[in-house]
């Protein structure tokens, strides 16, 4: 079963989204589309949002490398794992839960620098998929694959559903997908395909 783990820490926010600092990639996340959360405190507010980009910035000691020309695994390695330069993840800001209330729209207030972030669980996912608000969001989005996105958190929320749900989730999302791009069926088929295959009937 999955838990919430933390992955980094904020590097600078704005109420629409942040930037978030780590030392290095995990095996299995942060993963593009992946959702996740900060907690502000003392307001107890959970503030979430999904994953659309991970930088992995070079810094000095990866130039000296590439100039020595001959590298030894051990060296790759150590560069790895003690980075001058924190990997960098972009997160679009989705919702925020308060009180025990999700909702699905912008904070009152960014995280602030240092916050832990976490990655969601799949309990915190289909919560916070009950509603999808949240889609508007993502396809109002600038400068971000808004399709991308959209497919790869579609497809992450159908997995974190048991078997027997996840074909009424996709139904659901389908229809509140067409409502929203009702103006626009060339997108909407091309996302609706890439979504359909997830689960059979």
């Amino acid at each position: 079963m999955s838990t919430n783990f933390p992955i980094g820490w904020v590097l600078r926010a704005s109420t629409v989204g942040f930037a978030v600092g780590c030392r290095l990639l995990q095996p299995n996340t942060p993963h593009f589309g992946d959702l996740v959360k900060v907690a502000l405190q003392p307001d107890e507010i959970d503030i979430f949002g999904l994953i659309y980009d991970v930088q992995v910035k070079d810094d000095p000691a990866v130039r000296q490398l590439i100039l020595a020309g001959e590298m030894e695994p051990e060296a790759i390695m150590d560069q790895r794992e003690n980075r001058l330069v924190p990997i960098e993840i972009s997160v679009l800001v989705v919702g925020y839960q308060q009180n025990g209330f999700m909702i699905q729209g912008l904070p009152p207030q960014p995280p602030l620098s240092l916050n832990i972030i976490m990655v969601s669980d799949e309990a915190d996912l289909r919560t916070f998929t009950e509603n999808l608000d949240y889609l508007r969001l993502i396809l109002n989005a600038r400068q971000i694959p808004v399709d991308e996105l959209l497919v790869a958190n579609i497809r992450r929320a159908t997995f974190a559903h048991p078997p027997e749900q996840q074909y009424a989730f996709l139904l659901k999302v389908g229809r509140e997908l067409a409502r929203l791009l009702n103006h626009d069926l060339v997108r909407l088929e091309g996302i609706l395909r890439r979504i359909k295959p997830v689960v059979s009937r």
